[in-house]
């Protein structure tokens, strides 16, 4: 059984990979979504590990109110929940520690 997840930090960066999912599964918006990022499919997984580019998702996903309802329905949350996920990864307390 796993463990809960307590640290905000990871919660929202789980929500944003839920958020690239969701992304990846209309090729429309992916489509968009890549043209405005410059990134290309092949480099997309490799992106995903990159806090900085969970920002840009999250901000993807929040400037539309269409786009934001259709991701809280599909992951079970509220709108609110994907602003505090942006917030907990764009507040610069939450850094990860560098050996």
């Amino acid at each position: 059984m796993k463990k809960p997840v307590q640290n905000p930090r990871e919660v929202a960066e789980i929500v944003a990979v839920q958020a690239l999912t969701f992304l990846a599964g209309d090729p429309q918006r992916l489509g968009v979504f890549l043209a405005e990022t410059g990134i290309g499919p092949e480099t997309l997984r490799q992106s995903a590990a990159d806090p900085k580019f969970l920002i840009n998702v999250l901000d993807f996903i929040l400037r539309d109110d269409e786009t934001v309802k259709a991701f809280a329905a599909s992951a079970k949350l509220h709108p609110t929940n994907i602003a505090a996920a942006r917030e907990a990864l764009g507040d610069p307390r939450w850094e990860r520690d560098v050996p």
